[in-house]
């Protein structure tokens, strides 16, 4: 088996995920685990698939005719060498705050310099109640080097939320 990695992007139609499935599935392959997300018109998708080694060449062949019959590109990598299960503390992150540029690459920076990774992060805007202007609210999964405790990305993440003047959550995960 070959595992590869799918990321898929189109105009959102329905089918999409069938006709992806589809290709999976005709040429033998397992999906195995998937992210798949409408935003502002457009499907995308990450999608991890196995593959039996004799039919590599006719599931690869597939994924570009998807494009041609219902509009979604799909980009085919093999999985890493370094894909398995996470080794150090899982954490959940939430932020909350008034949206401004340069929030993610605040937080993210916080992170990294940490050695933390990010394993999952959704982020969104809404109204703020009473016409206080927009909130930008993020749920995040973050996983900390092996070893490494969350005194220090705490430290990190607090003062960022200071600077930010934003509430900033970070709780293990169960």
């Amino acid at each position: 088996m070959t595992t590869y990695v799918l990321t898929a992007i189109g105009d959102d139609r329905p089918g999409l995920v069938a006709a992806l499935a589809a290709a999976v599935d005709e040429n033998g392959g397992n999906w195995v685990d998937s992210q798949l997300a409408l935003l502002a018109g457009k499907f995308a998708g990450i999608v991890q698939v196995d593959v039996p080694e004799g039919n590599v060449g006719a599931f690869l062949e597939a994924l570009p005719v998807l494009a041609e019959e219902v509009g979604l590109e799909v980009e085919a990598n093999v999985a890493g060498a370094g894909a398995g299960s996470p080794t150090g503390e899982s954490l959940r992150l939430h932020l909350l705050g008034q949206d401004r540029t340069g929030m993610v690459r605040e937080v993210t920076s916080a992170l990294t310099s940490q050695g933390a990774t990010i394993d999952g992060l959704r982020s969104w805007t809404r109204e703020a109640p009473e016409g206080g202007g927009m909130l930008f609210e993020a749920e995040a999964e973050v996983r900390l080097a092996a070893g490494a405790d969350d005194d220090g990305i705490r430290e990190a993440l607090e003062q960022i939320a200071a600077e930010l003047m934003v509430d900033l959550e970070l709780d293990a995960t169960d």
